[in-house]
């Protein structure tokens, strides 16, 4: 399960009960570090160095409950419900979103614009070069400290994206699993899909219950852990417990809604810059960026494989297959409730301010 959100009454704002006052009180800077002193909680961020990353324990998880989670599929809205919201309850939005991170990609990931990002502060969108391998692990690293600081300043936090493995990693935390001996890790490369799915019914069956098996890189991950500690990675992946009282909500809208989103959101980014961004990083980009949606189709055009029509068309449907993607992970790990904004207004944003405790 990905989130847990078990309802509290201390999410009263503004009452005696917010959980904000006792909070901010133990918060202070030593060092240029910010240190966390909350009951059960102790624990220093101090700069983003993520190489030597541990994933921290459920109670230094807890600053989590003074976050608002805002997660949905691409093209649904979330900027906009997220502007709206941080804007009114003094918050500041965090990026959650394995793509838009890349500085490179702004058009391409469509990340929030200078004018948005200078109505409300915005953080980790664009930060990470696309020479540089990007994880669950080390995003999961990077925002705990940007949610640390922005708690400091006594704001409240809006975790704001569609990556589903990214923020299953900040809330829970990664199991922490042996490193891959290259000779397996080679091994196992050079094997098809078709080959690898073969040993992992044999060697672990359950995985491939829960993974995306059309995805190579995700069954060999698996694989991989299986040959190198000789035990199923389903036991080894073994989900570890949130903290209580998160806050957050699906964002979702009508199929043919959603569909229309994307197809005027892709000709928007193809039409406003995307294709030069892609020549520009295509022969720097590391094999996490070249990840992003629409890289593949981008470069086929750019090489003149296809006409820019069927780019565009093919980075539609990749695009409406991996919002399906989204739609499916959050139905099946999330307890956050979903919001349909086919046809929202301004109520409507005030009713979900209430609903997580912002009003």
């Amino acid at each position: 399960m990905l989130f847990y959100a078990k309802p509290s009454k201390a999410w009263a704002f503004g009452g005696s009960r917010c959980p904000h006052r006792d909070y901010f009180s133990e918060i202070s800077r030593r060092d240029g570090a910010i240190h966390l002193t909350h009951a059960a909680l102790n624990v220093k961020f101090r700069g983003t160095d993520c190489s030597g990353y541990n994933p921290l324990t459920v109670s230094d998880r807890s600053i989590l409950r003074h976050a608002i989670f805002l997660a949905g599929p691409t093209s649904v809205g979330k900027s906009d419900v997220a502007l709206a919201l941080a804007g009114k309850h003094r918050g500041e939005i965090v990026c959650a979103d394995a793509f838009q991170l890349y500085r490179e990609f702004p058009v391409l990931s469509a990340q929030p614009s200078a004018r948005e990002q200078s109505l409300v502060p915005h953080h980790l969108f664009g930060t990470v070069p696309c020479t540089e391998e990007m994880d669950a692990a080390r995003f999961a690293t990077r925002a705990l400290e940007v949610i640390g600081e922005i708690i400091a300043r006594k704001k409240i936090p809006f975790v704001v994206g569609g990556s589903g493995l990214y923020l299953d990693a900040l809330i829970r935390g990664l199991p922490q699993l042996p490193p891959i001996d290259p000779a397996i890790r080679e091994e196992v490369r050079a094997m098809t899909l078709k080959d690898m799915l073969a040993r992992m019914q044999f060697l672990d069956p359950a995985s491939l219950a829960v993974i995306d098996i059309h995805n190579p890189r995700r069954v060999a991950r698996r694989l991989e852990l299986c040959l190198q500690t000789g035990q199923p990675a389903s036991q080894l992946l073994v989900e570890s417990p949130v903290p209580e009282g998160l806050r957050g909500v699906i964002l979702t809208r009508d199929r043919g809604d959603l569909n229309a989103r994307i197809t005027a959101s892709v000709e928007a980014r193809l039409g406003g810059g995307a294709l030069d961004e892609v020549r520009a990083a295509r022969d720097l980009a590391g094999g996490t960026a070249r990840q992003i949606l629409g890289w593949r189709e981008i470069t086929a055009f750019l090489d003149r494989a296809i006409d820019r029509a069927t780019c565009a068309e093919l980075v539609t449907t990749a695009t409406r297959q991996y919002a399906k993607r989204q739609l499916t992970w959050f139905r099946s790990k999330s307890t956050f409730p979903a919001e349909d904004l086919t046809d929202v207004t301004s109520a409507h944003l005030d009713r979900i301010a209430r609903q997580l405790g912002l009003s």
